[in-house]
């Protein structure tokens, strides 16, 4: 129990940071669109990446030449187009502006928080590599991986289902504005994050 609750705070304390895939889930959980089905992508695909952390896939970054290097490309473009696009709907108001309500497919959320996922190179810095290193201090590698795979599904269901909280102040559409263009900006700051490492 103790090395699942070390893996639990770890893995919660990796996901707690603001991000793109935790904007967006805070967005889809204020308009009540696709919740369900978005927190589990995430939820999922974190359990996936944890799990091959754990299982000692750590090294694949090092082990293919050049795949740090194209993740964080495909991961910056894909960042500097979201911002552009959030950005431009807190100029013009793109977007349904009151929760509950949402022009985009269910399709379209669920594509778009895998790219959030599995193109964003720190998902894997974090849990593949991080808390797969970690993992092997401790003899029950199981029982820490589970504690993880535990925080992560904790987290995604408590932000998309707890947003509904905020929705009373989302019902003006300057506050549905001023998200937009602070998801637009930490979109651009990641992207940019990124880059500079190159």
């Amino acid at each position: 129990m103790q090395t699942a609750l070390a893996g639990f705070a770890l893995g919660l304390s990796l996901i707690l940071a603001i991000g793109a895939q935790n904007a967006f889930v805070l967005r889809q959980g204020m308009m009540r669109r696709h919740v369900l089905p978005v927190v589990l992508v995430c939820a999922i695909s974190d359990a996936v990446l944890i799990t091959a952390g754990v299982a000692g896939f750590g090294a694949l970054t090092t082990a293919i030449p050049g795949l740090e290097l194209w993740m964080r490309l495909a991961g910056a473009a894909f960042l500097i187009w979201y911002g552009a696009r959030t950005l431009l709907s807190a100029c013009f108001g793109g977007e349904a502006l009151r929760a509950g309500e949402g022009t985009q497919s269910l399709r379209a959320a669920i594509l778009t928080c895998l790219a959030f996922t599995w193109l964003n190179p720190h998902v894997y810095l974090d849990t593949v590599v991080l808390l797969g290193a970690v993992s092997a201090q401790y003899d029950d590698r199981l029982a820490f991986g589970a504690g993880a795979v535990v925080a992560s599904f904790a987290f995604f269901f408590a932000l998309g289902f707890g947003a509904r909280a905020l929705a009373p102040v989302f019902a003006r559409p300057a506050a549905w504005r001023v998200l937009d263009a602070g998801i637009g900006l930490v979109m651009w700051a990641i992207a940019a994050k990124l880059l500079s490492g190159l």
